[in-house]
């Protein structure tokens, strides 16, 4: 009998329907040749300090740092999770083989593998890995099972990720706690979350230290178009007044007229954190609803496996586009033109150099039936974004006209749409996000010839310095995704993921832990660093702690983990070596 590990019990029913195991028993479902159980997300976890030593169940300075010479994982303490581990645990002393059907991604992995280590499974093991949970996706993946040591690497980047955690989490906070907690307040610090409300707290600070300052432009309306000064804004009333006073009564000349047809690249494919920051852009949608929301069509099948870092497509599903694009039925209006001819393999889409553990998050061709209001908005955006991949590029025409008046030069800028080309996809939604509208696009200027002159209608433009912008959930993912560095190029942002803080599938959770923890608030939708977490930031002096950069870096290192180019020992006596170093720093005030 082979025995088959789901995820949740609602995978495992998908997984016995084909793999015919419809006799239903206590925590399984049975069949001729495989039996099928499940887990319900962590069943095990890293075992507590007092586990290794009753005495480190007591927050004292004086043990820190808590380091055990070997991690070790325990059953999660509920009798639900302490009775399914009992049937996994009888069925594997009878089973021939089990295959791994957990999420296929490291904490999929991490979950899977800490239950078959708990367990002492002693047989063989397989893994199923899979992109979609269509009939078609398990079918193919149960024909192409893999050997488990194919991913031995990705059990150790997420068993690694976790003993990290751990260590910095239980040293960080009790140190921080008993040192600087006050009125029995507990201060948390992590490995992701503290260098995530550090650069909220830091922008806070920038924005309440702003002043905002007048300023004064001179512009002028020539032909019904208005042109801007090409000096310094003023610092003065008095100046910009004199500057009004020097362009009365003189000419408008016309110095340079100049067209350019450029092209917009079509927008990439959807990884997690770009899904997640359009439908806060969009919706107002958090980080985390976003991820539940996506999961849910996932496992309706409506949608690939979501917890994504990649916006490329592997090579081998270039002959299947045709077959999901023609299953978006309700779609046809967009599709038909790119059915009408070959789909081009482009690199920019399909690159199986750019595949880590998945491709990106697409349709699957799949007809929804019944999807709540919020579901249909998300697998809308999937939609729209897959079909506009394949859209040829949008063409637009820049406009650049210079002028000037005696001595001082103008200058105006319009942008108009040539051919809308992936445009049309979005143009018949209400809400157009800013990355598919420009406020140029609507502003087309006349033709100008160069060596005109005539009358012109100068005035004096105020204004107000602005303050830097808070976060939003869109722009804190962003952030967290670059390591804090804003960075609008879409190449450049696929080079830094590597070096990202958190992983995709984390970062909701953390901004929401950020949340629960009153570290930060919502205002519409700003993200405000709360007292709380001002408090905690300017108390933690160690920059180690407090770094994107660094924290990126480690993040790096659990990629090369993964890559095998790295191994967990080494992340982990890195990391106790800034732990202690820490903890020598704050309780003894020692720098090493």
């Amino acid at each position: 009998m082979k025995l088959c590990i789901a995820e949740k019990p609602s995978v495992a029913r998908d997984l016995a329907q084909i793999l015919g195991a419809t006799t239903r028993r206590d925590g399984y479902l049975e069949g001729p040749e495989y039996c099928v159980t499940w887990v319900f997300g962590h069943l095990c976890s890293l075992k507590d300090p007092e586990d290794y030593l009753p005495n480190w169940k007591y927050w004292k300075l004086e043990d820190l740092p808590i380091i055990p010479a070997q991690f070790g994982i325990k059953l999660r303490e509920d009798e639900g999770a302490k009775k399914q581990f009992q049937v996994i645990e009888k069925l594997i002393s009878s089973a021939s083989e089990v295959i791994n059907c957990g999420d296929a991604g490291q904490e999929g992995e991490l979950i899977q593998r800490w239950v078959l280590l708990k367990a002492k499974c002693s047989i063989p093991v397989k893994r199923l890995w899979i992109s979609s949970l269509t009939e078609e996706a398990i079918k193919q993946g149960f024909s192409k099972l893999r050997d488990a040591s194919e991913f031995d690497t990705l059990f150790a980047a997420g068993n690694a990720r976790a003993v990290g955690d751990w260590m910095l989490g239980i040293n960080g906070t009790r140190l921080y706690t008993k040192k600087y907690g006050k009125d029995k307040m507990t201060l948390s610090v992590g490995r992701v979350q503290t260098p995530t409300l550090a650069m909220i707290v830091q922008r806070q600070k920038e924005i309440d230290a702003f002043k905002s300052e007048e300023y004064w432009e001179l512009k002028t309306l020539y032909r019904d178009t208005e042109f801007t000064c090409q000096i310094d804004r003023l610092k003065s009333e008095t100046k910009a007044q004199k500057g009004l006073e020097y362009l009365q009564n003189k000419d408008f000349e016309v110095i340079d007229f100049e067209q350019k047809e450029g092209k917009e690249g079509n927008p990439r494919l959807y990884d997690l954190t770009g899904l997640q920051v359009d439908a806060n852009k969009r919706f107002g949608k958090s980080a985390e609803e976003t991820l539940n929301i996506v999961q849910s069509l996932y496992e309706k099948k409506l949608v690939t496996y979501p917890r994504v870092d990649t916006t490329y497509l592997s090579e081998d599903l270039h002959p299947k586009i045709h077959d999901i694009l023609k299953g978006l039925k309700d779609y046809s209006r967009l599709t038909a033109s790119i059915l009408a001819s070959p789909i081009t393999k482009s690199k920019s889409i399909f690159d199986d150099e750019k595949i880590t553990d998945h491709h990106a998050i697409i349709p699957t061709g799949i007809y929804p039936n019944s999807l709540s209001e919020e579901e249909r908005k998300i697998y809308d955006l999937i939609v729209r974004r897959f079909i506009a991949a394949f859209y040829p590029e949008c063409r637009i025409s820049t406009t650049t006209v210079s002028g000037k008046v005696d001595e001082l030069n103008f200058k105006a800028t319009g942008k108009q749409l040539v051919y809308s080309g992936w445009k049309f996809v979005y143009e018949e939604l209400k809400d157009e996000s800013s990355s598919n509208k420009t406020d140029e696009e609507d502003k087309i200027l006349p033709l100008f010839n160069v060596g005109e002159t005539g009358p012109h209608e100068p005035f004096i433009h105020k204004g107000k310095t602005s303050p830097p912008k808070y976060y939003t959930e869109a722009t804190l993912l962003r952030a967290m995704e670059s390591s804090g560095k804003l960075v609008e190029n879409e190449e450049m942002r696929e080079l830094m993921k590597e070096n990202g803080i958190g992983r995709p599938s984390t970062r909701a959770s953390i901004i929401e832990t950020l949340f629960k923890r009153k570290y930060i608030e919502k205002k519409k939708k700003n993200i405000i660093a709360t007292e709380t977490g001002i408090h905690l930031i300017d108390t933690i002096q160690n920059d180690l702690l407090k770094s994107p950069e660094l924290t990126g870096q480690w993040e790096f290192k659990l990629r090369q983990i993964e890559k095998g180019k790295f191994t967990g020992l080494q992340f982990k006596e890195e990391l106790s070596a800034m732990v202690r170093t820490i903890v020598d720093e704050v309780i003894f005030g020692k720098k090493n």
